[in-house]
């Protein structure tokens, strides 16, 4: 017989295409306590069926219910996770880009579930980054209801993985944050971030790359290594935004109007988002100092700072619009629940001869034509 011939009656497997489904089941025994521990009395069927269920019975007390959904992933952030080989926390980061998304609109995170896809199902590695997403989801407030990991042997090598997700959320219509709740004399309120979060990571693996910068070095700066710096998961706001909501409702005369989530595009682009069109916030940039990482990141690439505030959330990570006479409250709220925050900006009526000229000005953003903000003086040393 041939060599051929004797390739040609080899049985050829699901594992030996690359897929070991005993690997999946080991990795799901390992994350089920953690999933397990973000369901509440709403989820329904326990852990382990093919779709998720949650009970919402509770919305029939909802005048107008408004469901609010969100979905996103990691970026190239996970490439950092994976030269590491730390994954338990790159959960925060897919949980943050998509809770703090749905918060926004002032809605509540429900429920959530994530998608991983991997050239190699390494049951610990898996479970790392479900543990990482479920104690995110602890944070948020949201249950984790399902998921799935897919092997992609040939498409992704062994080490690598992507990671995605999906929140539902809900909010009654009549307390619904957005552009329309946005007036003139209202001020900004700036919450900080806990470091890059999950954008911009091309810029900066790009920056450390060209500056021959390892992960394991340490920086003084850091007080730990770069790696660990770029690491650092993303800050989850959602509980701190509804709590903000609730104390201050739109119903009231001290009121939040509306949220801005700081991600891909940078706080100027993100903010103008949630501004009616009409009305231009300015920003201060002498109220806060520029954390150290983006520092860095300038140095070492050279990098204009349009293209920093562009790309980076330079040290702030989400913006509460609140009426002027709540600004304390907020700015006193968030503080004591241990998210350092400060006054900002204020929104005012736009000015129809001022100038529009400028990486300092920008106007709409993401396909949304909305208000303006102006970006004024210079970070704090």
């Amino acid at each position: 017989m041939t060599n051929a011939s004797q390739e040609s009656n080899t049985a050829i497997t699901y594992a030996s295409a690359g897929v070991d489904t005993e690997a999946g089941d080991r990795a799901v025994e390992l994350m089920k306590e953690a999933v397990k521990a973000t369901h509440g009395p709403s989820v329904v069927g326990g852990f382990g069926g093919f779709a998720g269920l949650y009970d919402v019975s509770r919305l029939l007390s909802y005048k107008k219910p408004f469901l609010a959904t969100s979905t996103d992933g990691v970026g190239t952030k996970v490439a950092i996770a994976q030269a590491m080989d730390i994954h338990d926390t790159i959960g925060f980061d897919l949980v943050g880009m998509v809770v703090d998304d749905i918060v926004v609109v002032g809605a509540e995170p429900l429920f959530m579930t994530d998608y991983i896809a991997t050239g190699k199902v390494v049951p610990e590695r898996i479970a790392d980054i479900v543990r990482g997403i479920a104690s995110a989801c602890t944070v948020a407030g949201t249950a984790l209801v399902g998921g799935e990991t897919a092997e992609h042997p040939g498409l992704l090598a062994p080490d690598e993985y992507d990671v995605a997700g999906a929140c539902t959320g809900v909010v009654e219509a009549d307390l619904l944050l957005g552009p329309e709740r946005v007036r003139a004399g209202d001020v900004i309120i700036g919450m900080a971030s806990s470091g890059l979060h999950s954008n911009g990571y091309s810029l900066v693996r790009r920056v450390i790359n060209h500056a021959g910068w390892a992960l394991d070095r340490q920086v003084s700066e850091f007080g730990r290594t770069l790696g660990e710096e770029l690491l650092e998961p993303t800050r989850v706001y959602a509980a701190d935004c509804l709590d903000l909501a609730r104390l201050l409702p739109v119903t009231a005369e001290k009121a939040v109007h509306g949220f801005s989530h700081v991600t891909g595009g940078g706080l100027a682009a993100n903010l103008a988002r949630v501004l009616p069109q009409g009305l231009v916030a300015t920003v201060d940039r002498s109220t806060w100092s520029l954390p150290a990482i983006f520092s860095l990141v300038s140095q070492l690439g050279n990098v204009p700072l349009a293209d920093l505030e562009r790309t980076l959330n330079l040290g702030v990570g989400m913006v509460a619009v609140v009426s002027a006479d709540a600004a304390d409250a907020a700015v006193e709220r968030l503080n004591a629940r241990g998210l350092p925050s400060w006054v900002m900006g204020t929104v005012a009526a736009e000015d129809s001869d001022a100038d529009r000229s400028g990486s300092d000005y920008t106007q709409g953003a993401k396909g949304v034509d909305g208000g303006a903000v102006r970006l004024v003086g210079d970070y704090a040393a």
